[in-house]
């Protein structure tokens, strides 16, 4: 019988008369003012009403207890999973200012250059000898946890950076998960205790070939890179290159500014990307300062992300350079921070990228004009034959 009542305090709630023959009027809910007296009117379309409708309730008539930090987390953590969003985060207090804060004197990192995958910190380049390619670490290993540490939700690139940068000559453990691809769940995991130091690859870096064709490969697009860039270009066509070969494999991305102007050096005019928020949609245009119109290829693959994208789009869009390779990432949005009023703070997809045409990047990624396997070489060979047979268009 019990349980009876029980069940039918739950149908019935609103139903005042019942509740009151049954003796539970003290249960009865005011329908214009909510028990947590901190909404009012209707709760049908606020979820926040809803919210406080429920903390009312449990304050006043429950007898069981909540820690309000632990709720909120709970409670913003699932709403923003239900965005649908994969890059949608709560920091609480503490995460936050972990998150943004800023060292001060030198840091030193473990040799790795880390991308990022739907919020997941992931390895897109090892330096050779580094203290992570000597302990097995590889392109597409995902960070699981650090110094023992696991996160429910993962680690982000930029937990993990402020993590594993420290002291030169101090050591970080560093779990790993190495699925078959980047889109792989699962996949074995291991761990590695890596000694931070001043391992250092240039994030640009350039050779010319034999046969006169310009090689310059970005590994990430930095603050200074379209300016790394121009230099390469301009020496190597000082000694001869007659086209020129940008690749951008396993380049995770980098600064929209610095991605708009690299590609400002090829196409000299025309939309380099569209941006659409909620505003509407708003145009990023190459600079006119064009240095060369040899011909150019672009190298392309699953690891090419973001701003690199838009580079890689624009250039094929314009019809000024031809993608060789894979089809890539489809990492085509673009993260905010916001701070909340009551410590903490909540990222968020704020805006996508579209390429000069319209087409939408993210997921979508660019699509090769010339697909290759994954094969390092081959790849670069049929780049060269590309460029090789526009010379003289």
């Amino acid at each position: 019988m019990l349980a009876l009542v029980f069940a039918a305090g739950f149908v019935l709630r609103g139903n005042d008369v019942f509740l009151n023959r049954m003796g539970m009027d003290a249960l009865s809910v005011d329908v214009e003012q909510n028990p947590g007296a901190t909404v009012s009117g209707d709760t049908y379309d606020s979820v926040s009403a809803r919210v406080a409708e429920v903390q009312g309730v449990l304050e006043q008539q429950s007898l069981d207890d909540f820690s309000l930090d632990e709720a909120t987390r709970v409670l913003i953590s699932d709403f923003l999973k239900e965005t649908g969003d994969p890059y949608a985060r709560y920091y609480d207090a503490q995460a936050y200012a972990a998150y943004s804060e800023s060292e001060g004197g030198d840091v030193f990192g473990v040799g790795v250059l880390f991308g990022d995958y739907k919020n997941q910190a992931y390895v897109v380049d090892v330096i050779p000898q580094s203290s992570a390619q000597i302990a097995g670490v590889e392109v597409g290993d995902f960070v699981v946890a650090i110094d023992g540490k696991r996160k429910d939700e993962g680690w982000t690139l930029t937990e993990t950076l402020k993590s594993i940068e420290g002291e030169e000559g101090s050591t970080v453990a560093v779990t790993w998960r190495r699925p078959e691809n980047v889109e792989s769940p699962g996949g074995d995991e291991f761990t590695t205790t890596l000694t931070r130091g001043a391992a250092e690859q240039k994030n640009v870096s350039h050779k010319l070939r034999s046969d006169k064709v310009g090689y310059v490969k970005v590994r990430q697009i930095g603050r200074n890179a379209a300016s790394l860039v121009s230099d390469a270009v301009k020496t190597m066509e000082g000694k001869g290159a007659k086209s020129f070969v940008l690749d951008l494999r396993d380049c995770p991305g980098g600064y929209l500014s610095q991605a708009v102007e690299l590609a400002s050096l090829f196409q000299g005019s025309g939309v380099v990307v569209q941006i659409q928020t909620t505003e509407g949609v708003t145009t990023r245009s190459a600079t006119g300062s064009a240095i060369t119109s040899a011909p150019v290829a672009v190298v392309v693959n699953g690891n090419t992300a973001a701003a690199a994208e838009v580079v890689a789009a624009s250039l094929q869009d314009n019809d000024r350079a031809i993608i060789v390779g894979q089809k890539t990432m489809g990492k085509g949005t673009v993260q905010l921070v916001r701070e909340l009023s009551f410590g903490g703070a909540i990222s968020y997809t704020a805006a996508e990228y579209l390429t000069p045409s319209g087409r939408t990047l993210d997921k979508a990624g660019v699509s090769p004009n010339v697909v290759a396997g994954s094969g390092s070489n081959v790849q670069l060979e049929l780049a060269v034959e590309a460029v090789a047979a526009r010379e003289g268009d």
